[in-house]
């Protein structure tokens, strides 16, 4: 039987979630924060996003550069080197982790 005392837990747990999940709304997540070191380390083959573009001969000055590399091959070779089959899946996947990480 749950207590009258842990709905009143469990109510003001959900009220601060909803309120940092609001935080962030359309907020850019930097990506040396989505792509920590321990995110990398876990995941990956590699201990920086740095690393991983370096080791595949894939040249990132600008956010330009690295819309120009996204597609099959690159999925190709996160899939041969990290624990995802694609760059969208790894996004997502840094993404939930970083939301994760910052409300609980």
């Amino acid at each position: 039987m749950t207590t009258s005392t842990e709905i009143d837990e469990l109510r003001l747990k959900l009220h601060r979630l909803a309120g940092e999940a609001e935080e962030f709304d359309g907020k850019k997540i930097p990506f040396s924060d989505l792509f920590s070191e321990d995110f990398m380390k876990t995941y990956t083959t590699f201990s920086s996003f740095e690393e991983l573009l370096q080791a595949g001969n894939y040249i990132v000055d600008s956010a330009a550069d690295f819309e120009t590399i996204q597609g099959d091959r690159f999925d190709g070779y996160l899939r041969s080197t990290t624990k995802f089959n694609s760059w969208l899946e790894m996004l997502a996947g840094a993404s939930k982790r970083w939301i994760r990480t910052k409300l609980f």
